[in-house]
């Protein structure tokens, strides 16, 4: 996969032959495509032991531990039961900067008004924010840990409310207490539930099926540098 410049490839071997990987990765470039380039920029990361950033998720292995009791006649035994998965967490501090270039909030997140949307309407001004909202929600929907999110939903909301108190020339404390507790709640729940899909578990009884809640990744969002459009 190609991203930002930089190639991956991912492998699930032991360490000796993913280093021999890599010198018929060179081999391949160099005397069959005529690709010259230094093999020690060739980094091998494992994800056990450090996170990957790619495609704008932090992605690792994480162990799940969980504890089986077996019982065998009269004596019981606990089984310790490790289980690999792979943990893509939000880059939370990144996109706090991102927000902050585009003026949104400030360099340590505080929300700030948009000055340069105060002349539009505010179904304008708040259809803005809500695209926003929705193409980052949309787009880390899959993440292991949503709950980070909440911080720029905090960002977006304050900033689009303080956006719709300067247009109208008033405090932002007089504005909300004018609107209404209820002001902005459609704004970023809609999208906001947790979804799961229930799948039925293969068994050898149809009465004992059992069910598992699986993550879902929302397709319609492929990229999120739609902020730079938003000036």
């Amino acid at each position: 996969v190609r991203y930002q410049g930089k190639s991956i490839l991912a492998l699930k071997d032991t360490p000796l032959l993913i280093k021999k990987w890599k010198g018929y990765l060179v081999n391949l470039c160099q005397c069959h495509f005529s690709v010259w380039f230094q093999p020690a920029k060739i980094c091998i990361n494992p994800l056990s032991k450090q996170s990957l950033d790619f495609l704008g998720y932090f992605s690792s292995l994480r162990l799940n531990l969980s504890v089986v009791r077996s019982q065998m006649l009269e004596n019981t035994f606990l089984i310790d039961n490790a289980m690999k998965k792979v943990d893509t967490r939000i880059p939370i501090f990144p996109l706090i900067r991102s927000l902050a270039k585009t003026k949104f909030c400030n360099a340590v997140g505080y929300p700030i008004s948009k000055p340069i949307w105060a002349g539009s309407s505010d179904s304008d001004i708040i259809n803005r924010f809500v695209g926003i909202w929705r193409n980052l929600s949309h787009y880390y929907s899959g993440s292991s840990k949503k709950k980070s999110l909440y911080r720029i939903k905090y960002i977006l909301r304050l900033s689009c409310v303080k956006t719709l108190s300067r247009k109208h020339k008033s405090t932002l404390r007089t504005f909300l207490k004018k609107l209404g507790s209820e002001f902005l709640e459609e704004f970023l729940t809609e999208k906001e539930r947790a979804l799961s899909l229930i799948f039925p578990r293969a068994s050898a009884s149809s009465i004992s099926r059992r069910f598992y809640r699986g993550r879902v990744w929302y397709l319609d969002i492929i990229c999120i540098n739609d902020l730079a459009n938003y000036e």
